[in-house]
């Protein structure tokens, strides 16, 4: 990779050290243009007319959709956010009484409040698998808990609150031969390092545009096993999702389409093809190997820092680096930072509920550097928190 260069094309890396990737990556150039540009044509021609002339780039985007996560183009929906996408798997499929939602304790806030919902609606029962000793999901207990009465497998590749990666190939492997449906949310994944459905094993699969695919705010994708299909009743019904038969029926669209909405900001998805494509271009090997190195650089680097550790659990770990500073909070510590330029967040429990009830260690600072991160930008922002360690107050 030509780092300078992709700096370059990156309007934001002129004005901050953005470490906040995992919240949402900054937007290149390319892709902002082509947002910008549709927007124009809204305005000058008319936003109908403007979706029609740009018909077949919009196409493309469930193509390259499709061939970053190993999937075909008729079998990816286009959503306004990896949420919605998510809910519109999940709640296709139907629970009962004493039937078992089986996931992990690093899941996303969100999915666990489906979770709770389900259970206090219809009497499932969630069964949270414990961790191993590496602190990443127990495939081994997994496999023990899975039977007859298992309704799905829900699993967060990576969590909103760490560095963790999930070992999804081995669940993937459990689910197969058990026969249940596998819900993989990749939301910290997609865009990070490779991720391949089939490869996995997984039946759904869900992701963001925003994050490290550095799309815009505002898109989100459901990728469904061709073969799922057939299991699944999609919780909403609307002339994009189905056809009317002409009376009083009506029959699901062929393929993904199944679980869209009609109505879609092109600018939007135009913006998330182009970032997807740039991805491709770039590789998604490539891009694996610095984001994660860079994640490995900094966990190093924060360690070293008297005053300052880690939180980060699992055998394998990614770009994402939870850390706090003795003494000092959270929020103080990202508001510090922003004050130096540089761009971090902070977990909250609510988003990481059963992890919190596990070891209790949030709100932690979260720093999430990606390929067009330097090291001397890495550098940057441990000598905040470094400052911050030596005088428990903010940097002068």
């Amino acid at each position: 990779m030509d780092i300078a260069a992709l700096r370059r094309d990156t309007p934001g890396c002129a004005h901050r050290t953005h470490l906040n990737n995992a919240g949402a990556g900054l937007l290149s150039r390319r892709t902002l243009e082509t947002m910008t540009s549709h927007l124009e044509l809204e305005a000058r021609i008319g936003g109908y007319e403007a979706a029609t002339e740009r018909l077949p780039e919009i196409r493309s985007t469930y193509g390259a959709v499709a061939e970053l996560v190993g999937g075909r183009a008729e079998e990816v929906a286009l959503f306004d956010n990896a949420t919605h996408a998510w809910e519109a798997a999940f709640y296709s499929l139907s629970f009962g009484p004493g039937d078992r939602i089986l996931t992990g304790r690093s899941e996303y806030g969100s999915n666990v409040m489906a979770y709770l919902q389900v259970a206090r609606r219809t009497g499932a029962e969630i069964v949270v698998v414990p961790n191993d000793e590496h602190g990443q999901l127990d495939v081994a207990a997994l496999a023990a808990l899975v039977d007859e009465r298992t309704k799905l497998v829900g699993v967060s590749h990576v969590p909103t609150g760490g560095g963790l990666v999930n070992p999804v190939a081995e669940i993937g492997r459990i689910t197969r031969r058990a026969g249940v449906p596998f819900l993989l949310d990749a939301t910290q994944s997609v865009g990070q390092f490779p991720v391949d459905a089939r490869e996995i094993g997984c039946d759904m699969l869900t992701a963001t545009g925003r994050k490290f695919l550095r799309g815009p705010r505002g898109t989100g994708f459901l990728w469904v096993r061709t073969e799922m299909l057939d299991r699944l009743e999609p919780h909403v019904n609307e002339t994009a999702a189905a056809a009317w038969d002409g009376k009083r029926g009506f029959t699901w669209r062929e393929g993904a389409q199944r679980f869209a909405t009609w109505e879609m900001n092109y600018a939007a998805v135009l913006g998330l093809g182009s970032a997807v494509r740039q991805a491709l271009d770039l590789g998604l090997d490539a891009i694996g190997e610095r984001a994660v190195a860079l994640g490995a650089a900094l966990r190093e680097r924060i360690d070293a820092v008297p005053g300052v550790r880690t939180y980060d659990l699992g055998r394998e770990r990614c770009a994402i680096v939870t850390a706090a500073v003795d003494g000092v909070p959270a929020a103080e510590v990202k508001e510090a930072l922003a004050r130096q330029g540089v761009n971090v967040t902070f977990t909250v429990p609510e988003q990481s509920q059963f992890d919190t009830e596990d070891r209790g260690v949030h709100p932690l600072v979260r720093l999430s550097p990606h390929y067009y991160n330097t090291e001397e930008e890495l550098d940057r922002a441990v000598a905040v928190l470094a400052d911050l360690a030596r005088s428990g107050a903010q940097p002068r």
